[in-house]
């Protein structure tokens, strides 16, 4: 989070080189991302696919970037190039949380991430994708929004499938839904994430601070040697 030296570049399958129906089957059915800084557009591009959803609250860079695939002839990749990218946790534009209005932008972004993918490739394996796309985001609806959850639903059976209602929580937080119910368990998956975050991020903070103390002093020491 402050630590350069700690970064971690972890690859994904979205590290190579793919036609736009591929990148987006893959970042769909294997809930992949690529930050929005690692983004080289030709002003030609930008211009064709058009401007950034203002409408938008949540995942319209995910939206925007969809679009700038679809209008492309796919992606290159460079292994060489690198980006420092800030964790922020649960502080992020990305977290959902509670938000009625992250929830209904985010359902709103999924629903076109689907349309446009089917836009290239309509197969099995496609909308293989996309059911497992719903269901790896069903927790972020359920139970606040069971009207998104129903729509959800209804969208996967359109594509052959059926989604798991409610959502199979982790084994850290079944526990917690198997002896109170949902909605303890679901604050508890929003809750405990956030605490944990914070603790690290002033762990991490408090390292960098005394690493940079120490090189400074270092610095000063070998200064007066010279002198």
């Amino acid at each position: 989070m402050y630590r350069t030296g700690k970064v971690a570049f972890v690859p994904t399958s979205l590290w190579c080189d793919l036609s736009p129906a591929e990148w987006l089957l893959r970042k769909l059915g294997q809930n992949l991302h690529m930050q929005t800084a690692t983004w080289l557009v030709s002003r030609e591009l930008t211009e064709v696919a058009g401007p950034w959803n203002t409408h938008l609250s949540l995942d319209d860079d995910g939206e925007y970037f969809c679009r700038v695939l679809l209008n492309s002839e796919g992606t290159r990749f460079t292994s060489e190039a690198k980006v420092f990218y800030r964790m922020s946790g649960s502080n992020s534009l990305s977290y959902v949380g509670r938000s009625e209005q992250k929830m209904e932008s985010m359902f709103r972004c999924m629903q076109l991430h689907i349309s446009y993918l089917r836009s290239l490739e309509d197969s099995g394996r496609v909308r293989a994708a996309c059911v497992q796309y719903l269901q790896n985001w069903l927790p972020a609806f359920y139970p606040d929004r069971l009207d998104i959850v129903k729509q959800a639903a209804g969208l996967a059976e359109t594509l052959g499938g059926r989604l798991e209602v409610p959502p199979r929580l982790s084994w850290k937080y079944a526990w917690i839904e198997n002896g109170f119910g949902w909605p303890l368990a679901k604050r508890a998956q929003l809750f405990i994430p956030r605490c944990k975050w914070s603790m690290i991020r002033s762990w991490d903070k408090v390292l960098s601070l005394f690493e940079s103390q120490s090189l400074a002093v270092g610095s000063l020491c070998s200064f007066e040697l010279i002198a």
